[in-house]
């Protein structure tokens, strides 16, 4: 056996020990379709029953906690309390009324916001003039808690609509300038190298290169701000709110109603999954390409 050979041998000795030593970590391609290339059955079966099984376990020991009197209903009602509570919304239509308008003013401040933070990070890192003049005050603006402006912004803009939808559109800034602009500044240079080899101008370049390379750096950055845009919203509507979702929750603190504070709470959580699906269903459909490694 010669040298090589020899070497070729030790070297896939090697790489068995390797493959022994990780069979126990299976990896698993969810692929465009976000389901198992190939998996024992057992695997999502189990996977499912967990996700159901632990929320009705919580639920179950938050019900019989608050029935057998460990928890004081005034201080945390039981689930079906606040399922009663529910139906009192629905009921008289207040549910109905202030999702609508939490929802519009949530999805305008996105919507300006998202816009502002693209346009700034695709100038700033496209451009060395855009960087030199918007990088270090947004910067520098990003660490101040949008929470802290609120007095700011009523002095600004009053106690009206505007307040709040100015407050959403602060906060939601941020995390898309952040992720533009990386992504934009991590694409890999031997690919700016190849379009140039083959002719594009920079604008080709741009529009070919950079900004396909970076969009899942600029969808990330918008699902940050979808979550932002709620957190800020639940602050926004404590201002002189006088619909929306905030405007129950004044209320019920005000008459010490806490499953009614409680079923609020859930109907924010509930915005909140609906705009982080719709906007994984967005970031599907733009990157299809795009594969899932997980393991298990």
């Amino acid at each position: 056996m010669s040298v090589v050979e020899s070497r070729i041998v030790e070297a896939e000795a090697a790489r068995a020990v390797q493959l022994g030593a990780d069979r126990s970590v299976h990896l698993v391609d969810l692929g465009a379709n976000g389901k198992p290339a190939s998996s024992r059955s057992w695997i999502p079966v189990g996977r499912g029953a967990l996700r159901t099984l632990v929320p009705i376990g919580l639920l179950v020991t938050w019900q019989t906690a608050s029935v057998s009197g460990l928890v004081e209903p005034t201080v945390l009602p039981p689930p079906l309390m606040v399922i009663g509570a529910f139906g009192e919304l629905i009921g008289t239509g207040e549910l109905q009324a202030a999702i609508p308008a939490s929802l519009h003013r949530a999805l305008t401040g996105l919507a300006l916001g998202a816009s502002t933070g693209l346009v700034l990070g695709l100038f700033a890192g496209l451009w060395r003039l855009g960087e030199e003049l918007f990088d270090a005050p947004l910067q520098m603006l990003r660490t101040i808690p949008f929470i802290a402006m609120i007095p700011l912004f009523i002095i600004w803009f009053g106690i009206g609509e505007t307040a709040k939808v100015a407050l959403i559109y602060g906060a939601t800034i941020f995390p898309v300038y952040l992720n533009t602009y990386a992504g934009v500044r991590g694409v890999d240079p031997k690919l700016i190298e190849a379009a140039k080899v083959f002719g594009l101008n920079p604008r080709q370049i741009s529009l070919r290169v950079i900004l396909p390379t970076a969009l899942p750096s600029i969808l990330v950055g918008i699902r940050f701000s979808a979550g932002v845009s709620l957190l800020a919203l639940v602050a926004a509507e404590q201002i002189n709110a006088r619909s929306g979702i905030g405007y129950i929750l004044n209320n019920a603190n005000q008459n010490q109603r806490t499953d009614v504070i409680i079923a609020g709470i859930i109907v924010y959580a509930l915005l909140g999954i609906v705009i982080d699906l719709a906007v994984r269903w967005v970031e599907r459909l733009a990157l299809p390409w795009r594969t899932s490694i997980v393991f298990t």
